[in-house]
């Protein structure tokens, strides 16, 4: 896709947020109130489900999806990861940590783990659930900033499932090419998409790319994209 192509694409993309952020307002209050209304009823926890969306109606530019990855999804980007290479496997917006939960059963020694995420609630849930990773509150799209005292050598790989279409091409870029300079040479930068074209563009200099068959176990459907530094 050509750099006009994609430009008019994000502009079109853009359109349709702000006239998402106009209508859901009443959907939010609506929804809000019947999720409450369940709580003060059953008096028991939400499931990873049901804080995700809760969580999605209240910040919805902030999440990666409606629902937490399928273990389908997650397992394949996980896959990406070789757990045997040294070196701490950052993670970014890990949600409720189903890619986390993946990356352990593929090999990745908990404590490798640092997960970066910004929502306050997910981070209390991720160090309940992995007391032996790193779980960093803040915002990835300033990850240099936000690693800055946690990493003692270059990272193995970097595992995104970040909503890297809300943010313009430049802050894609820049998180990239942020992550790029955290990782040893040719460690993979693992990110998933619901959308037909790639999140970050193919072709880059000195950047090689692949993708992933679509995974239609996993609602939407998603594809795998992987980038890594020549």
């Amino acid at each position: 896709m050509t750099l006009p192509a994609l430009q008019l694409l994000e502009k079109k993309f853009e359109e349709q947020i702000r006239l998402f952020e106009l209508k859901r307002g009443a959907f939010e209050r609506k929804i809000e109130t019947h999720i409450r209304r369940f709580e003060e009823k059953n008096l028991v926890p939400l499931d990873d489900g049901v804080r995700f969306i809760r969580t999605w109606i209240e910040k919805p530019l902030s999440i990666g999806a409606v629902t937490p990855s399928s273990r389908v999804l997650a397992r394949a980007m996980a896959a990406y990861v070789d757990p045997d290479t040294d070196g701490p496997v950052i993670e970014l917006g890990p949600g409720t940590g189903p890619v986390t939960e993946a990356l352990v059963a593929h090999g990745v020694d908990p404590a490798r783990l640092i997960l970066v995420e910004f929502d306050p609630t997910f981070c209390r849930l991720l160090r309940k659930r992995y007391p032996a990773a790193t779980v960093v509150q803040g915002d990835a799209y300033s990850l240099k900033r936000v690693l800055g005292g946690h990493l003692a050598e270059p990272a193995a790989a970097v595992v995104s499932g970040l909503p890297l279409f809300t943010k313009p091409l430049r802050t894609r870029l820049k998180l990239l090419y942020e992550a790029f300079a955290l990782m040893m040479p040719d460690a993979p930068f693992v990110q998933f998409t619901y959308a037909t074209v790639a999140p970050i563009p193919k072709v880059l200099d000195r950047v090689r790319s692949e993708a992933s068959e679509r995974i239609w176990k996993n609602i939407p459907p998603a594809r795998i994209w992987v980038y890594r530094k020549d």
